[in-house]
């Protein structure tokens, strides 16, 4: 500015030459020729912006006035799910989701993007509705009438349809129960449920709960993700995350569970119905969920129906163990009661299983070679994880592919 200034002063004396000036100061004639037109004309000797006076393709301020309500409404939504949710309404001529972008971040509604992820976890997605179930609790909050909230969760593994969201009071079986059993008579019973190893569907010394026993005798599969690895449940997880930047961390106090169930119960809706999810190449869940063929049966089978006629069947004693040939094999106390049926697959060893259920192997041989006296461990049978689920087998199942059906 002060080489500009110098040159329409030293341009403007008697008897100067615009030319060689504009040699010396090392532009070009016709910019000197308009500096010195605007000096005259007392403008600015600044740049003038080079935006256009008129901008045929810019979007209409009705069309982003609804962008911005539509981030407002769900301030964790980006552009790709705002387009599609305002295609889903109806709505013509929507920006692209980059469009959309620009607008958020210009009326500074765009949060900073995230770091660097670290490694790319193995995706994977069942081929069809109700293959496996996802279930977790996520982590309590405080309600201000006292106690807490304990949300659990659980989700369709092929179309990310959430068939629970509820605020549970514990983390129980008692309670966790009458949900599970309400969720079956609605959308009928999946063929497995993913959960991870803490009660009430799991305990980390790997005994088989009271939970897994009911689902067992209802013919569902129960899996569970390898321990410290959260991942495994990378969609329940998610879930979580959305569930945490779309409704708890917008509500600073919490005053009951009626008060969680309302919002829960509200957001469930827009969740299943309204939210365009990316993994889906923007579908909503709904659109790719169908309930299970599979009916919840008015009452489970009893583990004796599921055993054959060369089976040695026992009960398992009040502490869990299980008494055969002297001695004490260690099953778990949530077994308790139950009937379990030992299958001979050797001279001195045997299978335990309970319904259609391998829970392990007592080999007698072993035991003596062992020294021990009076009292052995079960060997469990490894826990099925996602990437080796193991399906149902018994007497009666025509391939290891049938599932037990219920009547």
């Amino acid at each position: 500015m002060e080489l500009r200034r110098e040159f329409v002063e030293l341009g403007c004396r008697e008897g100067a030459n615009i030319r060689e000036l504009c040699r010396r100061f090392g532009i070009s004639a016709p910019t000197g020729y308009k500096w010195m037109k605007r000096h005259l004309a007392g403008e600015a000797l600044g740049d003038k912006s080079r935006k256009p006076l008129g901008s045929p393709g810019q979007t209409p301020a009705a069309m982003e006035e609804l962008v911005i309500a539509a981030r407002h409404e769900h301030p964790a939504w980006g552009g790709r799910k705002i387009k599609r949710w305002l295609e889903n309404r109806g709505e013509e001529d929507v920006p692209a989701a980059s469009t959309i972008t620009g607008m958020l971040r210009r009326h500074g509604l765009l949060s900073q993007p995230a770091g660097p992820s670290g490694r790319g976890w193995e995706r994977f997605e069942r081929e069809a509705p109700n293959e496996l179930w996802q279930i977790d609790y996520k982590g309590w909050l405080q309600l201000a009438a006292g106690g807490r909230c304990h949300p659990l969760a659980m989700l369709d593994d092929h179309s990310r349809f959430n068939l629970l969201l509820e605020p549970c009071a514990t983390e129980t079986f008692a309670e966790l129960r009458p949900l599970l059993e309400r969720a079956f008579e609605t959308y009928g019973l999946p063929v497995a449920i993913l959960c991870d190893n803490g009660n009430p569907w799991g305990t980390s010394w790997g005994y088989f709960t009271a939970c897994e026993a009911w689902l067992l005798r209802l013919g569902v599969e129960v899996l569970h993700g390898r321990p410290c690895h959260p991942q495994t449940q990378g969609k329940e997880e998610r879930f979580n995350r959305t569930l945490n930047a779309e409704v708890l961390s917008r509500t600073t106090v919490w005053h009951d569970r009626s008060h969680c169930g309302r919002e829960f119960s509200r957001w469930r809706g827009i969740y299943n119905h309204e939210r365009p999810h990316e993994a889906l190449g923007g579908d909503v869940p709904a659109s790719r969920y169908e309930v299970s063929l599979r009916k919840m049966p008015s009452k489970p089978r009893e583990a004796g129906e599921w055993y054959g006629g060369d089976d040695v069947v026992k009960k398992v004693q009040s502490k869990g163990n299980l008494r055969f040939r002297g001695v004490s094999w260690s099953i778990g106390e949530a077994m308790k009661g139950e009937e379990v049926a030992l299958r001979q697959t050797g001279e001195e060893r045997y299978e335990v299983y309970y319904c259609w259920k391998r829970l392990g192997a007592v080999d007698f041989a072993k035991h003596r070679s062992s020294g021990a006296k009076g009292y052995a461990p079960l060997e469990r049978e490894v826990r099925p994880l996602l990437h080796e689920p193991r399906p149902p087998h018994g007497r009666g199942l025509k391939s290891a592919n049938d599932v037990p059906e219920q009547v």
